[in-house]
């Protein structure tokens, strides 16, 4: 970070952690980055809900350009954040993760329970992921979770990144 010219005062981390936290309830889509085995890569916003460790559960058809990427390659970037946020003052959520598909019919029916209570909806079986069927369930487990900062060096607005814990 440069220190001279700095015109920001940084927030305290447990306020980022806070921010993050609230970003994640109120953002239902998520932006997932992904890369294939040859490292093309892939974005793909998606409906999705997290538990209480903050792995993040969506549906995607494994023939989505995601999916497949993911089968190929489980490292994922996330971002969340507020599209309505006016210029300037948007934050966001960062996150490196591991996503996988998952095949578990218990894992399943624990993860449906947070994607499907997030939309209030009634819980649908396990099963309705599995064999024949066209969706499946993904789960991204995170490595590193950043929240943006700003600052201005230099008279010039430049935007930054702390790593938060969001457990």
């Amino acid at each position: 970070m440069v220190k001279s010219n700095l015109n920001y005062k940084m927030p305290e981390n447990q306020n980022l952690v806070t921010r993050a936290k609230e970003i994640i309830a109120k953002i239902i889509y998520i932006t997932i980055a992904t890369a294939s085995k040859d490292g093309s890569p892939w974005n793909s916003p998606v409906y999705a809900a997290y538990d209480e460790r903050y792995n993040f559960f969506w549906t995607s058809s494994p023939e989505a350009r995601h999916s497949k990427n993911i089968a190929a390659n489980p490292n994922v970037a996330i971002v969340i954040y507020d599209t309505n946020d006016p210029e300037g003052t948007g934050e966001g959520v960062y996150i490196e993760a591991q996503a996988s598909e998952l095949n578990d019919e218990q894992e399943i029916t624990e993860a449906l329970k947070f994607f499907y209570g997030r939309k209030n909806k009634e819980t649908r079986p396990a099963s309705t992921f599995l064999g024949n069927s066209p969706r499946r369930l993904y789960k991204a487990v995170p490595e590193k979770v950043w929240m943006n900062t700003y600052q201005k060096i230099h008279g010039q607005g430049i935007d930054g990144k702390i790593e938060i814990n969001l457990l």
